[in-house]
């Protein structure tokens, strides 16, 4: 598939899965002060994927059921490592209206029982200040996800504030960190792991807000694409920097926000982001596009810098390499911006970097 805005491509690999890096091109909005849109009559992916793209230029949360109950009849919800972005966009909504989130919480319940666990996921996604009240009001109507629930409101599952950055190069006391993750009170900490799925949850989002924070999380993930010891890291790394520079290319507001981030990163950290902007300023995706799949391919043949961390190598395989579903659209309506799959695709979960 060709064709401007979100795009899919194959990429060769060395090895017997190969890999690719897909980038989500999000579409200018349209101008502030719009007239809102009526809720829609969303029959079709191609009218989804539509009203999707333009709802951060138009936005009309009373349409949002209307969408989700839409997804849910197409299953789109039925794999969790390709629904990341639908997640992301339903939880913006909802951060963007406190006052109605209940409400519209209560008019997407009328989905298929198995697809409530995008809704509890997407209240406690939300950032919303009341998002533990909110589940709680409705635990009893999503009987099935009780478990989920309490889980997020015992603080055993992770909200968007508990994002781990990893370090490009972590020190002897990061790995040791990292594998304990001990708290202050000496328990396990719970925490979300950088990953692409990761990825189409922040670019959902924002698909739905516009706003900074997340934004400000994408480019955190950033120093992973320097990462030379793990190919899980550098995949992050590469998707986060890969789709930040396509999705400028277009949206003149995101090369905005990158410009106004840059200024508060570390002078490393400045440099990866720098490139990202100079970039989307050239159209240049195919360089940085090709040099990342040469540091990952280059990573995965021979191995860690760090002397090759033989423990868990050979366990490596293409669930640790799933992009998620940041980027691709089923229907061949690629220019319309819609970061994931809609149910029905042609892309297994996360499309696995499967080649063709």
């Amino acid at each position: 598939m060709v064709a401007e805005g979100l795009f899919c491509r194959s990429w060769p690999s060395a090895a017997a899965a190969a890999f690719a890096i897909l980038a989500l091109t999000v579409v200018l909005a349209a101008p502030a002060g719009a007239t809102p849109r009526p809720v829609p009559t969303l029959t079709s992916t191609d009218a989804m994927l539509k009203w999707i793209n333009a709802y951060r230029g138009r936005p009309e949360p009373d349409g949002l059921p209307v969408l989700v109950r839409a997804l849910s009849d197409l299953q789109a919800f039925k794999d969790a490592e390709s629904s990341g972005a639908y997640v992301g966009f339903i939880a913006g909504v909802l951060s963007a209206n406190p006052d109605h989130a209940e409400v519209l919480v209560a008019r997407m319940l009328p989905i298929a029982p198995a697809d409530h666990w995008v809704l509890v996921r997407a209240i406690a996604y939300s950032g919303l200040p009341n998002w533990r009240e909110v589940l709680a009001t409705f635990v009893d109507r999503m009987p099935t996800r009780r478990a989920m629930i309490d889980k997020y409101l015992d603080g055993k599952l992770p909200t968007l504030d508990q994002i781990i950055y990893r370090p490009a190069k972590p020190g002897m006391l990061d790995k040791i960190g990292e594998v304990l993750r001990i708290n202050n009170n000496g328990k396990k900490e719970v925490a979300i792991d950088p990953s692409p799925q990761l990825i189409d949850v922040l670019w959902g989002f924002y698909l739905a807000t516009g706003a900074y924070k997340p934004i400000e999380r994408i480019v955190k993930l950033l120093p992973l694409a320097n990462d030379k010891d793990s190919v899980d890291n550098l995949t992050t790394g590469s998707a986060a920097k890969f789709t930040l520079a396509s999705n400028a290319v277009r949206d003149l507001h995101l090369l905005a926000l990158l410009k106004f981030a840059v200024k508060r990163q570390p002078a490393e950290d400045a440099a990866v982001l720098n490139d990202v902007i100079e970039t989307a300023e050239t159209v240049d995706t195919t360089r940085m596009r090709k040099e990342s799949l040469a540091a990952i391919d280059e990573l995965k043949q021979k191995g860690p810098n760090s002397k090759r961390e033989l423990t868990g190598w050979g366990q490596i395989g293409q669930g640790a390499l799933s992009m998620g579903c940041v980027v691709a659209a089923a229907t061949g309506q690629i220019e319309l911006g819609i970061p994931c799959v809609i149910g029905g695709a042609a892309y297994s979960a996360g499309l696995q970097y499967i080649a063709h």
